[in-house]
């Protein structure tokens, strides 16, 4: 099914706001949805709306929080969500952040007692018309194993990283610390595909194709997949997003971070409150001027676009460019979703007396 944007924006919106969040946070909140869907993050898109429904209906998402400052300094802020959405809370964090490197050349937010937060280009992407560089990472349910462990105990645990450019789209590093984000298992699932190797292992620590090996007790792997192959640096890097956007700011970390699907409980215990979030804005002109930057950056850009192709047909990526092209394609077309999503959408279009297409 093709479904216009702005329409699947609109019924996104509609449906926060019947969980009870105030306009301008459903407007909020779909629009970060939305954003993944035109970039092609399939994975984080609405496909995720049913799941942010169900963790309101168990009253772990708080649909009208108050949202406040609990510690903060010239260039840092941290924040207690009250249990908000992370599409909400995020975006708050990332607008202080803004305005303190507005002042001080950078700013930086830590955020507890939150949710998932969808993509973590949204967030970081909101620096670019500042002049800015923006930073934005999150820790997540534990599905990843350490190097040498079967034991699930840190999340994807994605970092973004979002440079200017001057003619150029900017340079957008988003990625998760796992071999693989979750995501990219459910949508394996919906199409009934095997999954590559080094992406999950079973519950004894085996390889295994099996799209469906997390819910067999399996677990992700690290970044890097095996030690051979570098599987401690991704360990390294989950770990370093946890700390930042857990153990700093007061969240929950490692292996307590509450679990996305509402069918689990978090565990008991736990050592701080809610997920956790870390993002920031670094002012290039605190550096130098904006646009030699910029102008540098293009040439960054254009080094890597003529650098010599193993296969012709072949262009060498730069990070950020193929969903950049992909949300011109889906502004213009419409954004494909699977038949298993559109049933899902159904499902709460009818539970909220709503109607999906």
């Amino acid at each position: 099914m093709i479904i216009d944007h702005v329409s699947l924006e609109t019924f996104t919106q509609q449906v926060f706001e019947k969980m009870g969040c105030p306009t301008p946070h459903a407007i909020l909140a779909a629009n970060v949805l939305l954003k993944a869907d035109l970039r092609g993050i399939d994975s984080h898109g609405v496909a995720r709306l049913s799941g942010y429904v169900r963790l309101w209906e168990k009253k772990r998402i708080n649909s009208n929080p108050n949202i406040k400052i609990v510690h903060e300094s010239f260039t840092t802020t941290t924040l207690d969500a009250d249990r908000a959405l992370g599409l909400v809370s995020a975006p708050q964090g990332m607008d202080i952040a803004i305005e303190k490197a507005k002042i001080y050349g950078c700013g930086f937010t830590a955020i507890k007692n939150s949710n998932h937060f969808g993509i973590a280009a949204y967030h970081a992407m909101k620096a670019l018309p500042h002049d800015m560089i923006g930073i934005a990472m999150t820790n997540a349910s534990p599905l990843v194993a350490p190097t040498h462990s079967t034991k699930r105990m840190l999340g994807t645990n994605p970092m973004c990283y979002v440079f200017p450019a001057l003619e150029y789209p900017p340079v957008v590093v988003d990625m998760a610390t796992s071999a693989a984000a979750n995501g990219k298992l459910e949508i394996a699932q919906r199409t009934g595909k095997p999954i590559p190797a080094g992406w999950v292992q079973t519950k004894e620590g085996a390889e295994t194709l099996d799209a469906n090996g997390l819910k067999s007790g399996g677990s992700l792997l690290p970044l890097g997949s095996s030690v051979a192959n570098g599987s401690h640096k991704g360990y390294g890097l989950a770990g370093v997003v946890d700390i930042f956007s857990g153990v700093l700011s007061g969240a929950n970390f490692s292996e307590w971070v509450p679990p996305f699907v509402a069918f689990l409980e978090p565990l008991a215990n736990l050592p701080g409150e809610g997920i956790g979030h870390f993002v920031g804005a670094i002012k290039i002109d605190a550096f130098r001027p904006a646009s030699e930057f910029k102008a540098n950056m293009d040439q960054w850009i254009q080094s890597f676009k003529v650098a010599d192709r193993i296969n012709p047909d072949q262009p060498v990526i730069i990070p950020g460019a193929p969903e950049f092209e992909e949300e011109i394609i889906r502004r213009k077309e419409g954004i494909p979703l699977h038949e298993s999503v559109v049933l899902d959408l159904k499902q709460v279009a009818e539970k909220f007396g709503l109607h999906f297409n």
